[in-house]
């Protein structure tokens, strides 16, 4: 039986493969969990197409991340954390912070976006962090935690 995926399955294949699975898989698990549908000629025909605007629309989301991501290069950002006399912060500096500093300087990116390189940064200095703006881009920035 040939089925297309709606979902990623575990083991399987990943969302719109059409893959041959056997009969009993298909008709008692596949199909009732909604994590796939027979593969018809037409459910085929409407797989063939949606890919197509899916592939247009990814195009132009991944040009503005592009635009994006070089205008983040030329961010410098300055975080100002409360400090000891010996450097050491008091907490530590998260990409909650990181994300408010860069959405003050005109940008909208979600927390969620950014990977510090560092486990915790805990002392002044500079550090690196990277930003997943789209799954083909991804722009690391520098940023310094100063001592307010």
């Amino acid at each position: 039986m040939e089925v297309i995926l709606l979902q990623d399955v575990a083991r399987l294949g990943s969302k719109d493969d059409v893959l041959t699975v056997k009969n009993g898989y298909g008709r008692n698990f596949l199909i009732p969990q909604k994590l796939a549908v027979i593969a018809t000629e037409s459910s085929k025909k409407v797989l063939a197409e949606n890919t197509r605007q899916r592939a247009h629309k990814n195009a132009k989301l991944k040009d503005l991340s592009l635009s994006v991501a070089e205008r983040l290069k030329t961010l410098q950002l300055v975080i100002g954390a409360k400090t000891s006399s010996t450097g050491k912060i008091f907490g530590s500096v998260n990409t909650i912070m990181l994300a408010e500093a860069i959405n003050s300087n005109g940008f909208e990116i979600d927390r969620k976006q950014i990977m510090i390189s560092e486990d915790h940064v805990k002392e002044v200095g500079h550090y690196t962090a990277k930003i997943k703006l789209h799954k083909e881009v991804i722009v690391e920035i520098g940023f310094e935690v100063v001592s307010e």
